[in-house]
């Protein structure tokens, strides 16, 4: 239905068929005054960055959760879920009051922090799950082995959390990315993601631009998705040879 609107220039009820078909929508995506392309590659790099950042977080945190004991540890888990369970608008409302005061409002670092709050969650959730199942066991051995930290991260921790990550990430980036309001209310209108862009649209109730710059927004990050895949094939690939 979506690939149908996104090339009908008229599609009334009751008829099975659009009565007309057009490519203005794509005309108008592919046009580089637009600036549609340099929008999304800005919104996919905003993406990124806010999935680094929140798994740097999520994985300290989601480690010392699952190994250590420590006196208020059900009470920190719930609290890491808070971002999902009070709604964004009244927390992004309360970050921006402390941005408009710092300075990060109307910025990308902003932006780009905002998106990490409600990223941790998920974060925090798949790799407190992934640490819980492989266990530590490993990591001990390599250390009485006589590996230092930074080997046992490298060789035996990351290798073992991989497809945490993966699951971890891809989810945070989608989330990021489809982000509209929280952008909108930090970054004040200066910055502006794919998302901001294709709204008004949809609002408009121009059906065919909705379609067809939805279908750059599934493309997009159906190849993401899979160049990450692509990427953690690659590195189990290099892991199994190096074992070997």
């Amino acid at each position: 239905m979506m690939i149908g609107w996104s090339i009908t220039s008229g599609w009334s009820w009751p008829s099975l068929i659009p009565q007309g078909f057009t490519f203005r929508a794509y005309s108008y995506v592919l046009e580089p005054t637009t600036g549609v392309f340099k929008i999304l590659i800005n919104s996919m790099i905003l993406s990124i960055v806010v999935t680094a950042l929140t798994l740097l977080v999520s994985i300290p945190a989601a480690r010392a959760i699952a190994f250590y004991d420590f006196k208020g540890k059900s009470v920190v888990k719930v609290l890491i879920l808070l971002p999902l369970i009070v709604p964004m608008l009244t927390v992004a409302m309360g970050v921006h009051l402390r941005f408009i005061q710092v300075g990060l409002a109307n910025t990308f670092w902003g932006v780009v922090l905002i998106h990490v709050i409600p990223g941790i969650p998920y974060g925090v959730k798949i790799l407190l799950n992934v640490f819980e199942l492989n266990g530590n066991k490993i990591e001990t051995h390599a250390r009485i082995l006589g590996a230092s930290p930074l080997q046992v991260i490298r060789y035996v921790t990351l290798p073992l959390i991989t497809p945490g990550l993966i699951i971890a990430g891809s989810i945070i980036y989608i989330a990021s990315f489809s982000q509209y309001f929280i952008t909108f209310l930090i970054g004040g209108g200066r910055i502006v993601t794919y998302a901001m862009f294709l709204f008004p649209f949809v609002e408009s109730g121009d059906r065919t631009m909705a379609s067809a710059l939805s279908i750059v927004f599934i493309l997009s990050i159906t190849l993401v998705l899979f160049i990450t895949e692509k990427i953690v094939g690659n590195f189990y690939e290099k892991s199994s040879r190096y074992y070997v």
